[in-house]
């Protein structure tokens, strides 16, 4: 096979999609199944530049222009609405620096501009008056991860790309500089024609060690995810984040809160599974009431905190060559906002699989930055 993609989330998925799209020969592995970690789970996904590194700027700006006809280029529902994002200000030192934010947003590409006072009001009237300005990025918005996940499969699939999930890679043989072959858990031994495409997020790092002693800076956690009960009427109209507290709330189609924004669960290692910890949880449920007071008293319909995600010491992903191997790829440590640029970084990493040549617009994400 000439291309083997380790991974079906995001971008294991999108990436198969770009290959085949270009012709290529791909075969995607999936150890679970497609959309089965991060990029699967309950409630919607940000698709949001607002309060971005601004090395990832860039890749927002071109995700802008594809997100709102996703659906009609994969042949599937993404669930993408462009609702606006607020990030919310609190603390009179962030409101000082908000201007310097816009305009360095703004510069990017990703119109921004903050908003106070009445204004605010008309757009969140059920904010707490603690609230004193926002950050607001009319662009941005949310999308299904978990649809948009298995729509990419397949229309990848559609365009003759073989998907092979519950096919775990265990072992790669190395030869001359070049992975030769993957072998699984079932001992089937898969030949690699030109390239291989390591994108299990949470498994990335743990491989790299094993098998080509590569370290990371790159760990795993446990992102918590809750949604209330219905409420009648909605009473949050945008995509929120905030810049003090640890808090993310997105309004559901079907009339529930989602809220998280970093909260975490813990491992349990006896039932090898991701577990909601309920400190975390009236945690996370009293920041957003502290927003918005209207929450006060919501029953929590569901938490979840089963799906790892990655993070790397400075918050943005490593996206680069296996160090000492020819023919690999591998990309990692999203940090929690991987989401919303991935129709546009997966088209950069099938670019640099055909052409061998790392894109500029990921020199910033090498491993060589870390010395």
């Amino acid at each position: 096979m000439d291309y083997v993609i380790i991974g079906g989330g995001i971008y294991g998925a999108a990436t198969a999609f770009e290959l085949s799209k270009r012709g290529a020969e791909v075969l995607l592995l999936e150890a679970k199944e497609v959309a089965s970690g991060a990029s699967g789970g309950p409630g919607r996904r940000g698709v949001r530049a607002n309060g971005r590194d601004l090395r990832e700027l860039p890749f927002m700006r071109l995700s802008y222009e594809r997100w709102p006809s996703l659906h009609q280029e994969i042949g599937a529902p993404t669930g993408y609405e462009r609702c606006g994002h607020l990030l919310l200000l609190e603390r009179p030192q962030d409101v000082a620096a908000a201007a310097a934010h816009a305009w360095a947003q703004a510069k990017q590409g990703i119109p921004t501009r903050l908003v106070q006072g009445q204004e605010l009001r008309e757009m969140e009237p059920q904010l707490a008056e603690e609230v004193l300005a926002a950050l607001y990025c009319p662009l941005d918005g949310v999308a299904d991860h978990t649809a948009t996940t298995r729509g990419m499969a397949q229309a990848a699939a559609k365009l003759g790309a073989q998907i092979r999930q519950q096919c775990a890679v265990t072992r790669f043989e190395v030869q001359h500089g070049r992975i030769q072959a993957l072998v699984t858990s079932e001992d089937e031994r898969i030949a690699v024609g030109k390239r291989v495409l390591l994108l299990s997020n949470a498994h990335t790092a743990l491989a790299l060690a094993d098998q080509f002693q590569c370290t990371l800076p790159v760990w795993t956690m446990l992102p918590q995810v809750m949604l209330t009960a219905p409420l009648d009427p909605m009473p949050i109209r945008h995509l929120i984040g905030h810049a003090s507290r640890v808090l993310a709330i997105k309004p559901h189609p079907d009339g529930r809160v989602m809220i998280s924004g970093g909260w975490r669960g813990t491992w349990n290692a006896e039932l090898e599974r991701g577990e909601t910890v309920p400190e975390q949880v009236l945690g996370n449920l009293a920041q957003a009431q502290a927003v918005y007071p209207c929450l006060n008293g919501i029953a929590v319909d569901e938490a979840n905190a089963a799906r790892l995600e990655t993070l790397t010491i400075d918050h943005i992903p490593i996206i680069d060559k296996i160090p000492g191997v020819e023919n690999a790829l591998f990309a990692t440590g999203w940090s929690g906002h991987g989401w919303a640029i991935a129709p546009t970084v997966s088209r950069l990493l099938a670019e640099w699989a055909l052409e061998d040549a790392q894109p500029a617009l990921l020199h910033p994400f090498s491993l060589t930055r870390f010395g």
